[in-house]
């Protein structure tokens, strides 16, 4: 799927994080969302490989990287220790300081890591998110019923992860076209990724994980968000913030005013398209990226 680029599995941080490397320059860490993994990054990853090195990996109970057991509190699901994979890996691969983009959960991920090890970051992008304490804030019924996931996941377990494995397909299909069931995949969805995504989302293991990510969002993500506005601490490198004029984001919030409240220097703009930016306007997001990374 990425030509050019090699496979890896590192030990970091008491996971293994898998994902795929390539291209020359300086560190560029791109990190996916739910229900996917590093593939999303798959029409754009050769391009940016011109002129960065490429890391795309699967978050911490996604894809092919390690799926363990929650902790109490889903602590080790929290994006603080799911950013510090992040960072570990590119600190293995000899990238004391990178470019970040994350898309979804991927942007909560590089949220937390910019604003925890901002040393480390050179700029940071984020795609079709608001900042996660602000969404839980401002939550409206009408996004509770776009985004039914958000309380439909952090339930307790096993009552979640068990009505999904009963029809994984269903699910899936569901989550991939904006939480509407659809007779067939979104025209921008390729089979072959699709297949990808089912094989990965198809395992108990993996819909327990994702389950633990959005639990801690609703609890120990909160409680570190809110520390961090209490103590006036924001994100000094220069973001930018992408996000979809069909999708929900650009519905009930305004992503620039959420942003500036967690972060100096902000700029971005709505998109031509729904949620999953990186697979529906690959070219324009690309255009957009080496715009402001260079």
């Amino acid at each position: 799927m990425f030509t050019g680029f090699e496979e890896f599995d590192i030990n970091v941080n008491g996971v293994n994080i898998h994902g795929v490397k390539g291209g020359k320059g300086p560190g560029l860490l791109l990190l996916h969302g739910f229900p996917q993994t590093h593939v999303i990054w798959k029409l754009v990853a050769e391009q940016l490989s011109q002129n960065y090195t490429v890391v795309a990996t699967d978050l911490r109970g996604y894809g092919d990287s390690s799926k363990p057991e929650g902790l109490p509190e889903h602590i080790n699901y929290s994006k603080k220790v799911m950013a510090k994979d992040q960072l570990e890996v590119m600190r293995y691969l000899g990238f004391e300081k990178f470019y970040l983009v994350g898309h979804d959960r991927g942007g909560r991920v590089a949220h937390r890591l910019t604003a925890d090890y901002p040393e480390h970051v050179e700029k940071l992008v984020v795609l079709d998110i608001a900042p996660t304490l602000a969404m839980y804030e401002k939550a409206n019924l009408g996004f509770a019923r776009s985004y039914y996931h958000w309380y439909f996941l952090i339930q307790p377990a096993p009552f979640p992860e068990m009505l999904i494995e009963s029809n994984v397909d269903f699910f899936l299909r569901n989550s991939l076209s904006g939480f509407a069931p659809q007779d067939s995949l979104p025209p921008w969805l390729t089979d072959e990724n699709y297949s990808e995504y089912f094989r990965c989302f198809n395992n108990p293991a993996a819909i327990h994980a994702m389950c633990e990510d959005y639990r801690a969002s609703a609890g120990i993500d909160l409680i570190l968000d809110r520390d961090d506005r209490e103590k006036g601490k924001k994100i000094e490198c220069e973001l930018l913030v992408l996000w979809g004029e069909k999708g929900v984001v650009e519905r009930y919030f305004d992503p620039l005013e959420e942003w500036r409240k967690v972060a100096v220097l902000v700029q971005g703009s709505r998109m031509p398209c729904g949620h999953f930016i990186p697979e529906e306007i690959p070219d324009l997001l690309l255009k957009e990226l080496q715009s402001f990374l260079k």
